[in-house]
């Protein structure tokens, strides 16, 4: 069993949704996700400015996150949003305890706002989710620094020998 396999199904099961929701979206989420990438989250979803669009499934990995759609009508699966997460820009999320949901938005690569709104079963389950949201967004994507090489200067100033000038790495 792979990395995905054995990080997806306890991720799906502390959301709590049914076993038969996570094997429809599974084949999406398998053509989307790589064997080694770790699921640090799966859970229903909805769109606040698009609310009788359907239902959404969000999953977030270490590398990746993918949204898929199923329509109301003819309850018929469908991509929605598959991206790297260092692609993603703007990234913000608000928890609200008080109606037990996190409203997540991010700017994907084609510049189109995505906003959806994760509802969970209990307020500390608001907590749990700005906390990997935290993790996946903050601590493991933290802006790239300028590299500094340092480069041997013209004329010294001092008397202690050369300058050095940090030069930015290209």
């Amino acid at each position: 069993m792979d990395v995905f396999s054995r990080t997806f199904l306890p991720a799906a099961a502390e959301t709590g949704l049914a076993g038969q929701t996570v094997s429809r979206h599974m084949p999406i989420f398998r053509q989307c996700v790589g064997s080694g990438d770790a699921t640090i989250l799966v859970a229903r979803c909805g769109r606040p400015d698009r609310p009788v669009a359907g239902e959404y499934l969000l999953l977030l990995t270490h590398r990746r996150m993918v949204v898929t759609q199923q329509t109301r009508v003819l309850h018929r699966l469908r991509l929605h949003l598959n991206t790297e997460l260092r692609e993603l820009s703007n990234v913000t999320w608000s928890p609200d305890p008080r109606s037990q949901s996190v409203d997540l938005a991010a700017t994907a690569i084609d510049g189109v706002r995505e906003r959806f709104v994760i509802h969970t079963q209990h307020p500390k389950q608001v907590w749990q989710l700005d906390t990997l949201l935290n993790h996946a967004f903050r601590t493991r994507l933290r802006t790239p620094k300028e590299r500094v090489v340092a480069t041997i200067g013209e004329a010294p100033t001092t008397a202690g020998g050369p300058v050095l000038r940090p030069v930015p790495a290209r």
